[in-house]
């Protein structure tokens, strides 16, 4: 199971928020309680969490109401955005429009001191390999970000890169892929927020 944090400061304005640690909103406290509830009778073996503090905080009320462990796993965390950090996407092609344009167009371009979503799709993937072979059989709920969660799902379905720019993932929601020990994927839900209704 995949679950993104809640609500942020950022996410309500839409600013990037990769290596930001903005709090959860009241609201995003609410969102991560009722995922929690959602997840109650999950039977988790494991929580495994970006180290980020809104991840860490969505990952601790499920921990709260299931009773499963909590770990950090720094390959889950958010891309970091370099220079556009805490900018709105309008702050960010009034400055930089060329890099930007190029950054929509090639999963290889990284923002100003930044990090490329190939780069990302590296590291998410290696800490999923090492979840898999830590947990292999159990059902294990990973807290993260937009970026890590698109990147598992486009492996999942054998997705091109460019596939990320086609996905949207609100806060709180739910994706759920079952990965088989002989490597297949399949992915079962996304973007699920009947829970926050």
């Amino acid at each position: 199971m995949l679950l993104r944090h809640g609500q942020t400061p950022m996410s309500v304005q839409k600013r990037y928020a990769g290596r930001s640690d903005p709090p959860l909103t009241e609201a995003g406290v609410q969102q991560a309680a009722a995922a929690a509830k959602r997840l109650a009778s999950a039977g988790f073996g494991v929580i495994v969490t970006s180290p980020l503090l809104r991840t860490v905080q969505t990952a601790q009320a499920v921990a709260a109401v299931t009773g499963a462990a909590v770990v950090t796993d720094d390959g889950f965390r958010e891309t970091d955005f370099g220079a556009w950090e805490g900018l709105t996407f309008a702050e960010v092609r009034e400055r930089w429009p060329a890099e930007l344009s190029a950054w929509l167009a090639d999963p290889e371009i990284a923002p100003p001191g930044g990090e490329s979503f190939t780069d990302v799709s590296v590291r998410v993937i290696a800490a999923l390999d090492r979840v898999l072979a830590a947990r292999a059989g159990q059902t294990v709920l990973v807290v993260s970000h937009v970026t890590p969660i698109k990147t598992l799902v486009a492996a999942a379905l054998l997705a091109p890169p460019a596939a990320l720019y086609r996905m949207h993932l609100d806060v709180a929601a739910l994706c759920e892929i079952d990965w088989y020990a002989d490597g297949p994927a399949v992915l079962r839900s996304f973007n699920d927020t009947s829970h926050l209704s």
